[in-house]
């Protein structure tokens, strides 16, 4: 019957118990076997490229693994996968094997694989480590220790070496304690106050901040408590305090905001929460900690996110490269196994033998100002909003504009990236407001000059051209959110702003499309758009396929406008409301079925009127929002 079970789907899994978790990691594991190449020191999971060459993507699906291998290992787990590790270190350390993973340069990808290598020194040399002949163990050591004479990206990169440190540490090896303390120290320049982390000196907060700096940080307090206690102490607090906000990016079915670059590492969303008990720290329960990575793991594992022959695809809730970024390979997706950090804890752990939670009680509305976010939920639809202020820099990375600049980020409605430049179709910019000087190319916002977040309200200043200068007021809310845009140019230009993503499934697709507004309703949800002041028409745009993270097939409503030299004011409300009905009920009775009445939509619209030079903007239901006013 176990073996019978262990060939179901992983998405059969119930994700409950220790021994749940790892079926689940040999369930992930299994599929990989057959990629591994003749001498064992490269898993070679596809033929789409990379910035670095195919022979270091390979030696990145190798490392990946180890994530989830080495907590297996240090909670008392096995797995036939250490017999094939042990050969590939033996030969990718070895300068004379064809497959030695080779000298390592200055922000070299094989730098960020050494990071896995150090945490398995650490935590389980018995795996790692001790099995090598005295040999072999040099070659190891040797090769690993070129990270500490190699210049790393100013970011995320300087804990690689750190953690290569603690590895060196364990087993009584020389290494590089000045180097660590300045990497440490450096980092401490990232930290912007209640627990939040940039990825870098002015640069993003994302998931870098959760999966990636407070991740090592607390494997750091762990393995450093006695030795660093101020440090251990003060990553700890830290931690506690960006639990408190990082919780309101986690829905109650288990999905998270879909936001930032490097999504396709999918479910190490949650790996901060593994980190968090880990190392002790009891911001929330033992419970809530299982529930959130738990269902996150079970939400994720229900998605189609597997190639047919069972490997993890590139992408997000679906395979989709268009989404993905230069470093993603084959092998990248794996870092999702750093949310296997709770298999380290024994049977008797209290994160296994607490009871499941749920998520506590979160406020409808919270300012998280570090990452310049107001967050809206709808518990009820397990549905959680990211109202967004934007970004003073911008990175060189694919898509940032469409990954860091929407107004709004939702989990159950995506976002979406461009897949050309030319028209809305191609460029999809939801969430946006998209400037065009009338030859169907569409600008959108890439970083902004100023912003204020007072409550539910964002303002932000921006410009696309020199002689174009948009200032533009957010007003958070759910199901319906208002912008107001006023738009100085110097010369004619063609507006269009998108209201949210909707995913087209199987059922019919509903559409009204009335004076200045319209709507779309699927199996999904309704999302909808309405003019209050200043915009021409309104349409549903059938975008290219493959632009949405969550959904292959989407439609954007936009509203329209055609603006003249001089300054213009653009008063919009959209609607998002996330189906709560399941696809059967969907499919049987059309988009009614989870969206109410859609024809009585607009009775419940936002209302803007202008008297004496002053916009007054109404939100029925939106009580922080009601009698805002703008001098025009």
């Amino acid at each position: 019957m176990e073996t019978a079970f262990k060939r179901q789907p992983i998405s059969y899994n119930p994700l409950e118990t220790k021994q749940d978790l790892q079926l689940a990691l040999e369930q992930l594991c299994q599929p990989l076997a057959e990629f591994y190449s003749e001498g064992k020191a490269r898993l070679q999971l596809g033929v789409t490229g990379t910035g670095y060459s195919e022979a270091k993507a390979g030696v990145e699906g190798f490392s990946r693994v180890l994530w989830g291998l080495i907590p297996l290992a240090a909670g008392g787990g096995d797995s036939p996968h250490w017999d094939i590790v042990r050969e590939g270190v033996i030969n990718g350390t070895n300068p004379d094997h064809p497959e030695y993973w080779g000298e390592v340069g200055n922000y070299d990808q094989l730098l960020v694989e050494m990071a896995a290598f150090g945490l398995g020194l650490a935590l389980v040399p018995e795996k790692l480590w001790e099995p090598l002949n005295e040999a072999e163990r040099e070659r190891l050591y040797n090769w690993l220790n070129q990270i500490s004479s190699r210049e790393l990206y100013d970011c995320n990169w300087l804990f690689f070496h750190v953690l290569v440190c603690l590895g060196f540490r364990r087993i009584g090896k020389p290494y590089d304690k000045e180097r660590m303390e300045k990497q440490l120290t450096r980092i401490e320049e990232f930290y912007l106050g209640e627990g939040w982390y940039a990825d870098g000196v002015g640069a993003h907060c994302d998931y870098y901040g959760p999966f990636a700096i407070h991740y090592y940080s607390l494997l750091y307090a762990k393995l450093m408590e006695d030795e660093d206690p101020r440090r251990a102490a003060l990553f700890k607090e830290r931690a506690s305090l960006f639990a408190k906000s990082f919780i309101y990016w986690f829905a109650e079915d288990g999905d998270a905001l879909p936001y930032g670059r490097s999504l396709a590492y999918r479910f190490s969303q949650a790996a901060f929460w593994g980190a968090l008990a880990y190392s002790g720290v009891e911001t929330f329960s033992p419970g809530v900690l299982k529930g959130i990575m738990l269902r996150h793991l079970r939400w994720w594992f229900k998605q189609p996110i597997f190639l047919s022959d069972g490997t993890l695809s590139i992408g997000y809730a679906y395979p989709n490269l268009i989404m993905s970024e230069n470093y993603n390979s084959p092998g990248s997706p794996y870092w999702a196994l750093k949310a296997f950090l709770p298999l380290a804890f024994g049977e008797d752990h209290p994160f296994w033998s607490a009871e499941e939670l749920p998520l506590p009680p979160l406020e409808r509305h919270f300012v998280q100002a570090e990452p310049r976010i107001v967050i809206t939920r709808q518990p009820e639809r397990s549905h959680l909003l990211a109202f967004n202020a934007g970004c003073t820099a911008t990175n060189f990375h694919t898509h940032t504009s469409a990954k860091y600049e929407k107004f709004v980020y939702s989990n159950r409605f995506g976002f979406s990236v461009p897949r050309a430049e030319w028209g809305l179709g191609q460029s999809a910019p939801d969430s946006m407001l998209a400037l065009s000087e009338g030859d169907n190319l569409y600008r959108v916002k890439r970083t902004i000059e100023e912003y204020s977040i007072n409550g539910t309200i964002i303002f932000m200043k921006w410009k696309l051209w020199q002689d174009v200068e948009v200032s533009t007021w957010l007003l958070a809310g759910a199901p319906w959110h208002v912008r107001v845009h006023r738009i100085e140019s110097a010369r004619r230009l063609d507006a269009a702003d998108g209201g949210f993503a909707l995913g087209i499934g199987d059922a019919s697709l509903q559409e009204k499309r009335g004076d200045k507004e319209v709507f779309a309703g699927s199996e999904h949800g309704v999302v909808g758009a309405k003019a209050l002041l200043g915009w021409g028409a309104g349409e549903i745009n059938y975008v290219s396929a493959n632009t949405n993270v969550l959904h292959p097939r989407t439609v954007i409503p936009f509203l329209t406008a055609s603006l003249e030299p001089g300054v213009s004011w653009l008063v919009s409300a959209f609607y998002g409301q996330p189906s709560i009905a399941t696809k059967q009920i969907a499919l049987e009775q059309g988009a009614g079925a989870f969206g109410g009445n859609i024809s009585e939509l607009w009775d419940k619209a936002p209302d803007a009127t202008v008297d004496s030079g002053t916009i007054t903007i109404l939100v029925p239901g939106e009580s922080e929002n009601q009698g805002f006013e703008i001098k025009m």
